[in-house]
């Protein structure tokens, strides 16, 4: 069974004076462990399609479904990584890492345990008592995705989580955060500009189109050098300049279509 599913999903936003169809007939499919990004113009909804999954915005028609079951709010099976780390700087890297075991009154005792485990095995052990300021970027958005492991989400939201950082630092980090969520097996999606993100880091790519949005294409990634590529490989493989070329001649036909 699918573990999310998108039913015909369509998202109005109203005002006295008019409507704006903001997404359209949305059906999309994500199988457990799943790893999808997400491109399209800008402004075209792909964060809003991750509100929708988080159950913070409600569809205007169709249904969101995890696990079989309609979104009707917020769920613990869903957690949530965004552009900025939102790091509390008066808060040391361990007191970070347990406010959403907080918000979510799980038990202290556990998470702390949780959160030191996985700082210990991703590459942050002995920074617990260190500040944020103390910490490059590349290492607070660790700390980001490792705060949302502790809530212990079966599904990852990440919301153009490199965007911030300079190129380097997002080359490294996004072979760091492939690894660690499907060293979790969690299920995933990244919504992205950067097409390169996008091709190396999922198992299927979505291209959305411009408003009022639908999914216009899905690549599934392929390549012959095998089936378990990190990141950085999948940049040297032989068909990444063909997905790379498709999506691009696809998102620049939706970009010159708005006129």
């Amino acid at each position: 069974m699918p573990q999310i599913e998108l039913n015909e999903v369509c998202l109005s936003y109203f005002t006295l004076k008019q409507e704006t169809e903001a997404l359209r007939d949305i059906n999309l499919s994500i199988e457990p462990g799943e790893f999808i990004s997400i491109v399209g113009p800008s402004g075209c909804g792909k964060s809003t399609l991750l509100s929708l999954i988080s159950g913070m915005v409600k569809p205007t028609k169709g249904k969101v479904m995890i696990d079989g079951q309609e979104v009707s709010g917020t769920s613990p099976k869903v957690g949530y990584m965004l552009q900025h780390d939102h790091l509390f700087e008066w808060r040391d890297i361990l007191s970070n890492l347990l406010v959403g075991a907080e918000i979510r009154k799980m038990d202290r005792k556990k998470a702390e345990r949780k959160a030191l485990e996985l700082m210990e095995r991703y590459g942050l052990g002995g920074f617990e008592r260190h500040s944020p300021a103390q910490l490059s970027g590349g290492m607070r958005q660790r700390v980001a995705l490792i705060r949302t492991l502790v809530t212990e989400p079966d599904i990852m939201l990440l919301d153009e989580p490199f965007s911030a950082l300079d190129y380097q630092t997002r080359l490294t980090l996004s072979d760091e955060i492939f690894n660690i969520i499907k060293d979790q097996g969690k299920t995933a999606i990244l919504v992205t500009h950067d097409i390169s993100e996008a091709i190396s880091m999922a198992d299927r790519v979505m291209v959305m189109s411009k408003r009022p949005s639908t999914i216009s294409s899905v690549y599934t990634m392929l390549f012959d050098e095998g089936a378990y590529l990190s990141p950085w490989k999948k940049r040297e493989a032989g068909r990444y300049h063909v997905y790379f070329n498709a999506i691009w001649k696809e998102l620049e036909g939706h970009v010159v279509s708005t006129g």
